[in-house]
């Protein structure tokens, strides 16, 4: 019975994607696509960057994209069916236990991501050819992207069942803002040689093994972090957001 309540809710959630397609993908795709262009289109050929920089600058774009669709996908419509709508009270009376409906939000939040993650690629080869990126270890790009998308959709969960609708502002000042600017998206770690309290300081956000991990595994010849120990930390952050988050849900859901 859990198991097809639980597809029937990502059946019903497939739907309204299907039926808001042009809003979903303006959602999922625009952003991606105006990082690429504007950082590795127009400031590489306008001169400011070396032409090296769009492939060094691509992995914190995917990563860049793949967090903040996550967490949008799933902390938002959280935020207004906990607060304003309501409309989670009919998935809560589903046969299924809640922290399976929980689970659904967190799957599709995970799709999302992974779907603004990947369009980058094809974007950059059409907006920045020639770009260097190496394919050669196919299994580890998708380890290292499944962890990043699922990071993003559980820390969604966790945000979307924390914050409360008069501090979304807030979220995304003390949250997300600072995790771009010292998460490794625009710079690899190693640029942070000179500033060696920051760079271990900025070693708690997860946006760095997001953003390393993918520099590791589609541009290589540049400096990275070790893949294993990324793939531990993000592992690790994914966990301890899935249980976070599943706690605050249920919180939410008997209060």
């Amino acid at each position: 019975m859990n198991g097809r309540a639980f597809l029937a809710m990502l059946a019903r959630d497939a739907h309204v994607a299907r039926r808001n397609v042009v809003v979903l993908l303006f959602q999922t795709f625009l952003q991606p696509l105006l990082f690429v262009f504007i950082f590795g289109r127009v400031m590489v050929r306008s001169g400011y960057m070396p032409a090296s920089y769009k492939s060094l600058l691509l992995p914190g774009i995917m990563a860049i994209s793949m967090v903040f669709t996550g967490i949008w996908a799933v902390a938002m419509p959280l935020i207004s069916e906990f607060q304003f709508t309501r409309e989670i009270e009919d998935r809560l009376l589903a046969p299924i236990e809640i922290g399976w409906v929980a689970m659904e939000k967190v799957l599709a939040g995970t799709i999302q991501a992974l779907l603004s993650g990947l369009v980058v690629i094809p974007a950059a080869w059409l907006i920045l050819r020639p770009v260097a990126l190496d394919f050669s270890r196919p299994l580890l790009f998708l380890a290292v992207t499944v962890l990043v998308a699922l990071f993003a959709a559980a820390g969604g969960l966790a945000l979307g069942c924390t914050v409360n609708q008069t501090h979304i502002g807030l979220m995304f000042s003390l949250v997300l803002t600072p995790m771009i600017f010292f998460g490794c998206t625009y710079y690899p770690w190693s640029a942070l040689d000179s500033f060696p309290i920051l760079q271990k300081a900025v070693l708690i956000n997860p946006l760095v093994y997001a953003s390393e991990g993918l520099r590791a595994t589609l541009v290589p010849q540049f400096p990275h972090l070790s893949l294993i120990a990324v793939l531990i930390v993000l592992t690790l952050f994914d966990a301890l957001m899935l249980v976070l988050g599943l706690r605050q849900f249920r919180g939410k859901a008997v209060s």
